[in-house]
Parts: structure tokens; C-alpha cells; sequence
């Protein structure tokens, strides 16, 4: 019953689409009207500007690593179902007729939360970041290197051969991040694919 419950509540704070919060609040925009249309960080970087763009991170981010926490000190189950759940949440917003962001700022909300309190590793968290931040530079493509950090988690968690609920989670994760990022990996493929200028 926890973990259902922990799921439930996961999906619903993962729906939370804050970047239409922020943009509709304080810049009167509708950021799915704009750019990739994506309720995510990037996009809403793209639209309204790089503050706004940190806050819809930060937010993203915080909306999975705190349930995960609090719940993860009643069940790790509950706590790893949670994040997971939050990062369906944020790709499938049941508050914004189920057309979210692409979860990857939720995923390192959750792959922080799930270093700290449950598998009591930071490298959990640290190296899938650093991988983003490298294909970032090298690549300056924020698709891929989302996909790359996603991955990168999933051969982490092998490596550490951590409790398998993890890793199944990771490996949900995983699938899920690529798949939202179908378009992307086309528009890569096609050498199309936006680049960030600021790197």
C-alpha cells in the first residue's frame, strides 16, 4: 500500500508542469506555445530566458528528490518507485493534458536522492552528471547528452551491483528518457538537432 501510494503521489507531483507555472506567473507566456513546445528547463531557458530557465531545473529537479527522500525513509521500495513515478509524472502531466518536459532534470533530482538515501553512493549521481557535462561540451547538444547521462546511470548501477529494484527503475528510466527523445535522436541522425551557444 505504500508503494502504491508513493507512486501515486510521485506521478502527481511529477505533473507539477513548472515551467508553465513560471512562464504563465511571471512572464505572462505559454512556453508550449514557443520553441520545442516542451514543458521542460531548455525550453523554458529557449522562451523566457536563462533564470527562468535555472528555476524550472531547479524545481524539476527538487519535485523528485525530496518525495524520494521522505519516503525513502519508511520504504526503499517506496522511495525508488516514487521517482520513478515522478519522472512519468513530469513526460506525462496529468495537469497539462499529458504533454510534459523529457524528465531530465527530474531524473538527476531523482539519481541524487536515490546516491544519498538509498543506495549510499554518490558516485551514483556524480558520474552520469559528469557524462552529461562532457557530451555537453563536446557535443553541445542537451538531447544527447541527456540520453548519454541516462545510460551512463544504468551501467553505474550494474557495475555497483546495487539492490535490482534500483536498477530496474533505472532501466524504465532509461527506456523512457530515449523514447521521449524520439524526435531528437531523428533531428540528430539528420544533423538538425539544436545546439547551445552558451558552452
Amino acid at each position: 500500500m505504500l508503494t502504491l501510494s508513493a507512486c501515486i503521489i510521485g506521478y502527481l507531483l511529477g505533473s507539477i508542469p513548472f515551467a508553465l507555472v513560471i512562464g504563465k506567473v511571471f512572464y505572462h507566456k505559454d512556453v508550449r506555445q514557443y520553441g520545442s513546445g516542451n514543458l521542460g528547463g531548455t525550453n523554458a531557458g529557449r522562451v523566457l530566458g536563462k533564470k527562468a530557465g535555472i528555476a524550472v531545473i531547479l524545481f524539476d529537479a527538487l519535485k523528485a528528490l525530496i518525495p524520494v527522500a521522505i519516503f525513502a525513509q519508511f520504504s526503499l521500495e517506496a522511495g525508488i518507485w516514487c521517482g520513478l513515478f515522478v519522472c512519468v509524472g513530469h513526460c506525462y502531466p496529468v495537469f497539462a493534458n499529458f504533454k510534459g518536459g523529457k524528465a531530465a532534470a527530474s531524473m538527476f533530482g531523482f539519481l541524487f536522492s536515490i546516491a544519498v538515501f538509498i543506495a549510499g553512493n554518490i558516485w551514483v549521481f556524480i558520474i552520469p552528471l559528469a557524462a552529461f557535462f562532457l557530451c555537453l561540451y563536446l557535443s553541445k547538444m542537451v538531447s544527447l547528452s541527456s540520453m548519454v547521462a541516462t545510460v551512463t546511470s544504468t551501467i553505474m548501477l550494474i557495475i555497483l551491483q546495487v539492490n535490482f529494484m534500483i536498477l530496474l527503475a533505472s532501466i524504465l528510466l532509461s527506456v523512457l528518457i530515449i523514447y521521449r527523445h524520439k524526435e531528437n535522436i531523428s533531428r540528430i541522425l539528420n544533423g538538425t538537432e539544436r545546439k547551445i551557444t552558451w558552452m
